[in-house]
């Protein structure tokens, strides 16, 4: 029993420190507000707008796959330095760990979590032909190139023929 002490002790001054900031920030808040108090600190610039948008919750996914890559860095290191003492049942428990994490990672992509690119859009093939394309692009206001004399004696006389 006596080895939980450090960790009651640690848990007791955590819970001390949490309801003593809540006091003090309730003790410290300002009574009178107003509104250059409530106003947005931006660097000594006053914000004469509000801001364009809401951050995208793809924001808050990469953030939360950050945070899961990196609790599984602080659970290998210490499995690292005792991977021979722990055995086989050691190294099935971290590949169980992993292959979660990985799972995980590979549905937040399959997602679009890291999608930060202009949404594509789909874009309607049409099969080009020759007429379709002159059509397309016009033939209005260009120049015709110049053709040999042989080439301009078309049928109907017309060197776009």
């Amino acid at each position: 029993m006596a080895q939980y002490l450090p960790l009651l002790v640690m848990l007791i001054l955590a819970a001390l420190f949490a309801g003593l900031s809540f006091f003090a920030s309730r003790l410290m808040a300002p009574q009178r507000p107003t509104t250059a108090k409530a106003a947005p600190y931006e660097c000594g610039i006053v914000p004469d707008r509000e801001p364009a948008e809401r951050f995208p919750v793809r924001f808050y996914l990469v953030a939360m796959i950050f945070i899961i890559f990196d609790i599984e860095i602080i659970f290998l290191f210490p499995w690292a330095v005792i991977y021979r003492d722990l055995g086989a049942f050691g190294l099935w428990e971290m590949l169980v760990f992993a292959l979660a994490v990985f799972v995980s990672f590979i549905y937040l992509i399959g997602h679009g979590a890291l999608n930060w690119g202009p949404v594509a859009k789909r874009v309607q093939v049409v099969e080009r032909t020759a007429s379709s394309t002159v059509r397309r692009v016009g033939v209005e206001n260009r120049k015709p190139p110049d053709v040999p004399a042989a080439a301009a004696t078309s049928p109907g006389g017309d060197p776009w023929a």
